[in-house]
């Protein structure tokens, strides 16, 4: 999947496969938005943040081109602009950030909730053959924490974990904004009711890991307003060591009945 196909300058070809939904899942096109960047970037340079704006809903059955401008190349940042494009227009605009690894202070604030079991005391929920997912029983209303694993291994290319880790971050801040929802019901009874789509994505990397060990994932719903909701997340090691921070913004609109 992450292996793109070069279509003149600054341009480069994907594909994805056919979801369970339909279409294309979101965490995809921003990973591999993120390594058409990362193509046009020193390897020096690492992923430091992405913020994406989901456009339109992508179709599965049609290749992704990633166009890339280069915005700014500093001394130590590099910023890249990426356009998503299939037939019907632009479906993902992105900006991406790349830093040189620097020295400084260290210092974590944000902690793994206690009580959150481990990976190994929850049963798999995956959807996917690409990750394997696993979701604790819910403890606070509008929080979501789980476990999620890149099911090959990857290597030590930071670019192509970073891609990995923005695939995964796609999956747990809807279900922490749906678990916030007054008229959430059942899951599936919820979601013939209400039509959701993720509206905007933020992720920043802070330090390194390995997408393809269990790695937890702890999302808050901050509020709902205008058909919208907001959850932010943080993701860390099973030691709790804190290696990224993910925001999005999602929409649940209610389905209009059928006449009659």
């Amino acid at each position: 999947m992450m292996d793109l196909e070069p279509r003149g300058i600054d341009a480069w070809v994907g594909v994805g496969p056919r979801y369970p939904w339909g279409g294309l899942y979101g965490g995809q096109i921003v990973a591999q938005a993120l390594k058409a960047a990362a193509n046009t970037v020193d390897p020096r340079f690492r992923p430091q943040s992405l913020h994406a704006y989901f456009i339109r809903r992508g179709d599965h059955t049609q290749p992704i081109r990633f166009e890339v401008d280069r915005v700014r190349d500093g001394g130590s940042f590099v910023t890249r602009a990426v356009v998503a494009r299939q037939s019907m227009g632009a479906i993902l605009n992105m900006s991406a950030s790349f830093q040189v690894a620097e020295a400084g202070v260290e210092v974590q604030a944000a902690t793994l909730p206690e009580g959150v079991p481990t990976a190994a005391e929850i049963p798999s929920e995956g959807w996917s053959t690409i990750f394997d997912r696993r979701i604790a029983p819910p403890a606070v209303r509008g929080r979501v924490d789980g476990w999620l694993q890149v099911r090959a291994p990857i290597g030590e290319d930071p670019v192509l974990q970073a891609c990995a880790l923005a695939y995964l971050s796609d999956d747990l801040p809807m279900d922490a904004v749906a678990a916030l929802h007054p008229d959430r019901l059942s899951g599936e009874d919820f979601h013939r009711r209400y039509y959701s789509a993720s509206l905007d994505h933020s992720v920043w990397f802070h330090r390194q890991f390995d997408a393809a060990a269990w790695h937890a994932q702890w999302f808050t719903c901050h509020g709902l307003m205008g058909a919208r909701g907001l959850s932010s997340g943080y993701v860390f090691t099973p030691d709790g060591t804190h290696v990224a921070t993910v925001t999005q913004e999602v929409l649940f609109r209610q389905v209009a009945p059928p006449p009659g």
